[in-house]
């Protein structure tokens, strides 16, 4: 028995400085009541965040959404939890599954716009001190997650300050025939998105929500942010994108640089997402501010 505890208390020993730095994540295991499945999540945590200074304290999220086959884990091998230290921000990495973070149109099930918006954003309040406001959240996202990213600060500008994306799949709903969707993808695009004339097209083709949106409602959006390797098959569309946020004056950043759809371009630009995000974020701008009056 007392062997036993010394190996606990040792252990211990040798954890306690990895979650006090940050190097650690948790999982927290959801279910979803739209869904009906479990959905657990990933959660980077800033290093403060439990000790007894900060115990008070609230944080700004940014909420990551995976690619195309991947999952939340996907982040942590890319350093999210890093980023969570390093900016002083909770990292919420979700689960889509190949959603395409939509309410399908096939499947009823499906609700994995509703999901995030209505189940998964107040899960998180309620469960960690978050700054439960527009102005201490954002979303960001790789490839399909890029994709998502942006639609939901497009669609919920009431609830991201900063949407981001790297390597979006941004045309995922701007297909007009499914003949012309590549093989691999055509049956799960055409399940999710229905046909080219249905409600579920039409209200998740990003082209189309900014082309015809409202100037009034053009205010109201975050800050976007995309970038897009050259070498990428998306690079196109994202440069497009890029040319109608221009054309309706959009407040937005978007940058081409060299690389391919990998993780290597991913695991770069990462540190780029987070940097961009903690400088558009209303609530970071305003604890830099604070900070340089006080001089701490």
């Amino acid at each position: 028995m007392r062997n036993t505890r010394t190996l606990t208390l040792f252990f211990a020993f040798l954890l306690f400085p990895l979650l006090a730095c940050g190097q650690a994540t948790q999982t927290v295991q959801f279910k979803s009541n739209l869904i009906n499945a479990e959905l657990p999540y990933e959660v980077a945590l800033p290093p403060d965040y439990n000790s007894a200074r900060s115990i008070t304290k609230r944080y700004p999220v940014l909420y990551l959404l995976h690619g195309l086959g991947g999952n939340p884990r996907q982040w942590i091998n890319l350093g999210a939890r890093e980023q969570a230290a390093r900016y002083g921000m909770i990292i919420v990495m979700a689960e889509g599954r190949d959603s395409f973070y939509t309410d399908s149109a096939s499947a009823s099930a499906e609700k994995f716009e509703s999901y995030f918006v209505r189940e998964l954003v107040p899960d998180v309040d309620r469960r960690f001190r978050t700054l439960a406001a527009r102005e201490g959240r954002a979303v960001g996202g790789l490839s399909m997650g890029g994709y998502g990213a942006l639609k939901y600060g497009v669609k919920y500008p009431e609830t991201f300050a900063v949407a981001a994306s790297m390597s979006g799949a941004i045309a995922s709903s701007s297909w007009r025939k499914a003949e012309d969707l590549p093989a691999s993808l055509r049956p799960l695009l055409v399940n999710i998105f229905g046909a080219p004339d249905s409600p579920t097209h039409t209200a998740n083709d990003l082209f189309r929500l900014l082309a015809a949106m409202p100037t009034e409602r053009i205010a109201q959006l975050p800050f976007l942010y995309l970038d897009c390797g050259t070498e990428d098959f998306l690079f196109e569309s994202n440069r497009q994108f890029a040319q109608l946020l221009n054309e309706r004056k959009i407040k937005h950043e978007y940058r081409e640089l060299p690389g391919g759809h990998e993780q290597k371009y991913w695991r770069r630009q990462l540190p780029e997402v987070l940097e961009t995000v903690a400088r558009e974020l209303p609530s970071m701008n305003s604890r830099a501010a604070a900070a340089a009056t006080t001089g701490k």
